[in-house]
């Protein structure tokens, strides 16, 4: 299975939450590019933040971005 569209801006998303401190969020704002959008509303019902328009990440999107972190890291050409 590859990742398709949807999955790569869910991924690129998550990776733009910041990751040192459980309490900053992000808000995508109404004139974000649809995919973003899209992508915010998707991790939403997916339970992977806590709002539509972003907010915080839930326990589990805080799994999946350190998780995605790694593998960004992974595949960066150095």
């Amino acid at each position: 299975m590859s990742f398709d569209s949807n999955m790569l801006a869910e991924l690129n998303l998550i990776l733009k939450f910041p990751n040192k401190s459980l309490m900053q969020g992000l808000k995508v704002h109404k004139d974000a590019a649809p995919e973003v959008i899209g992508a915010a509303q998707r991790l939403y019902e997916k339970g992977i933040v806590q709002q539509a328009d972003g907010g915080y990440l839930t326990d589990l999107g805080h799994d999946l971005a350190e998780h995605a972190q790694i593998l960004q890291s992974a595949l960066a050409s150095k």
